[in-house]
């Protein structure tokens, strides 16, 4: 009982809190205008800091590998451009493209119905009619 009496007081109070929060809101920013460009911002800030992140994540993961081939001992064998021009991929994914089309066999696409005749069907008979003996 305690905990439920609790439970309503806190619900009672955010409650009461919430509506005047928003009511101080609707009077700082009647059309919403405030609110509409705080969210603009904070969607461009997030696709910003994504976009910074994937630019960066390769040189990253390079000076990792570096700093690994150097704790071996063995000779940087990274080269700085790994990069592969959009010729090059474009020719590879035509490559498997054809590879892959070729694999599969051509089916003659032809389609045969037989149709069966049956004289009776349920959906076409008048025994199922709503009435047995329909009046006029």
């Amino acid at each position: 009982m305690f905990l439920g009496l609790l439970q309503q007081t806190a619900a009672d109070t955010s409650a009461a809190i919430i509506h005047k929060n928003s009511v101080k809101f609707l009077e700082l920013d009647p059309w919403g205008i405030g609110m509409a460009v705080i969210g603009y911002l904070v969607v461009f800030a997030a696709l910003l800091f994504l976009y910074l992140i994937f630019a960066n994540l390769t040189k990253a993961l390079n000076l990792n590998i570096k700093r690994l081939l150097r704790r071996e001992g063995k000779a940087e064998e990274i080269k700085e451009d790994q990069s592969i021009s959009g010729e090059v991929n474009a020719a590879i994914a035509m490559a498997i493209h054809l590879y892959y089309s070729e694999m599969h066999d051509k089916e003659d696409t032809v389609l045969t119905i037989s149709k069966v005749s049956r004289t009776y069907s349920p959906w076409s008979s008048k025994i199922y009619g709503l009435r047995q003996h329909p009046r006029f």
